[in-house]
């Protein structure tokens, strides 16, 4: 069994990596290039930003085609397999399909795992590097810029100490509105001020009118203290604070955890941010949902071309990025709870999948 794994691995693994060329040249060539062209014709970009941007743009283009290249090389590899006969065979030698599909699952488990891991650590980074060449070295935007919903976060040893948020920044005032600070220890918060505003004068931040809360260790409050003025407990000057904000896609998952909490205590809708933190487990996650899928689709009939089974690829990924669109923007308007919009592509992916496993191992 182990050689016939190591067959089955060998005949899928060559389609699925030249499925994520193929799939990365088709997004590379319909957007990246187009949007760095922009670049090169309305302000001038440098070859090496250009360099840059293309080098950044690649983690995010390449995450989103591990489900596409899955799906892909089992609708194309077992298409071949049944067209041979080989499929027939394993089966004649008394091997089930379940069993002749485990090392397939076996893999796109691992693809998924791996991509969980690498659109958290090297995609967020990518993205940010990219904003930053856009921004700064494209555009050459030093100035700080008005902005709704700022977060500074104040990490020591992996624990959050101090979590400050303000609902407004305005750049011509150089003041930030709804302040709210929330400190902790040990993970508990402990402290929680709120002020009207707060303004940058003299290297410092000041809040004016506020009310200071000390909490107890159940939450309870234990001191209530009203002041007009006080010093903001943070030494970034606004510059360095616009720049230090991040957009959803440049966030880990623990950031935007951070960012949501953050915003739910000063009632803000964190809808769509919490779309985009459950996004980042089920689109790696689809890489298994669609080698369930494609598994058993490989043994239909007329799979023997492979524009077919690339047809076909095309078709299952487009039904599912439709839906995943659809429930993503009831989701974020409200209409349904961003974990299941979230999931609901995968669960209808899911149901199929195992619809098609059980019909293909009659």
């Amino acid at each position: 069994m182990r050689i016939l794994d190591k067959y089955i691995i060998k005949e899928m693994l060559g389609t699925f990596i030249f499925g994520i060329f193929a799939f990365s040249s088709v997004f590379i060539g319909s957007s990246t290039l187009f949007r760095i062209a922009q670049y090169v014709t309305n302000y001038g970009a440098s070859i090496q930003a250009v360099i840059k941007l293309f080098i950044y743009s690649l983690p995010s283009i390449v995450v989103l085609t591990f489900p596409m290249s899955m799906l892909l090389a089992t609708l194309l590899s077992f298409g071949r397999l049944s067209a041979s006969s080989e499929i027939t065979a394993m089966k004649s030698g008394g091997i089930s399909f379940y069993r002749i599909a485990m090392p397939v699952f076996i893999i796109a488990l691992v693809v998924s795992v791996f991509a969980i891991l690498f659109n958290e650590h090297v995609v967020p980074r990518a993205n940010e590097g990219y904003s930053y060449v856009v921004n700064f070295e494209i555009k050459g935007n030093t100035a700080p810029k008005s902005q709704d919903h700022v977060v500074l976060k104040e990490i020591k040893e992996g624990q959050i100490n101090r979590l400050t948020y303000a609902r407004r920044y305005d750049a011509q005032t150089m003041a930030m509105y709804g302040v709210s600070i929330q400190e902790f220890e040990n993970d508990t918060l402990v402290r929680v001020q709120n002020a009207e505003k707060a303004d940058w004068s003299n290297d410092h931040w000041t809040m004016h009118n506020g009310i200071l809360y000390d909490l107890s260790a159940e939450g309870n409050v234990q001191r209530t203290l009203k002041f007009s003025q006080q010093i903001l407990p943070i030494s970034q000057s606004p510059n360095e604070i616009i720049r230090s904000q991040k957009k959803p896609d440049e966030m880990t998952m623990r950031e935007l955890r951070h960012q949501i909490k953050a915003m739910q205590m000063q009632s803000v809708d964190t809808n769509e941010l919490e779309v985009e933190l459950y996004k980042r487990i089920t689109i790696p996650f689809a890489t298994f949902i669609f080698a369930l899928i494609g598994t058993p689709l490989g043994l239909q009939p007329n799979r023997t071309s492979s524009s077919i089974g690339f047809g076909i690829s095309i078709i299952i990924i487009f039904v599912y990025y439709t839906i995943m669109t659809i429930s993503s923007t009831l989701a974020q308007g409200g209409s349904v709870n961003p974990l299941v919009a979230a999931w609901m592509p995968n669960t209808i992916g899911l149901i199929v999948g195992i619809s098609l496993m059980r019909k293909a191992a009659k």
